[in-house]
């Protein structure tokens, strides 16, 4: 079996050629190996995003903060998450939910940079 790198490798490569569904099962894969693996699940945030699966993707954002949360670059790509799903948003409460949620996200990221 390939190493956890070699398999998010391919799952990026996928991503770039546009095979969104194709990288989905790549980086699930991954995470039936290591469910910890935080590049995977940010990276099935901006895929799931892409197929305008933002509820998922939101949750593999916040999933990606829960296992690093040390990480600002998590939290700012949580925000950049959420602020995707607020454009997708069907009505207002949701997108003003998600708005919400992106500025705590950004917040979080700069409270870890040491910035307020």
């Amino acid at each position: 079996m390939p190493e956890l790198h070699e398999m998010y490798d391919i799952a990026e490569t996928l991503k770039d050629e546009g095979k969104y569904e194709e990288a989905v099962t790549q980086l699930k894969e991954i995470l039936t190996v290591d469910e910890t693996y935080a590049l995977a699940h940010l990276a099935l945030a901006v895929v799931l995003g892409r197929l305008g699966r933002h509820k998922e993707a939101t949750e593999h954002g916040q999933r990606a903060c829960e296992v690093a949360p040390n990480d600002p670059f998590n939290f700012t790509a949580l925000s950049v998450t959420f602020q995707r799903a607020s454009q997708a948003a069907d009505n207002a409460t949701d997108n003003q939910r998600y708005i919400m949620l992106a500025e705590q996200a950004m917040a979080t990221a700069h409270q870890l940079q040491g910035r307020t």
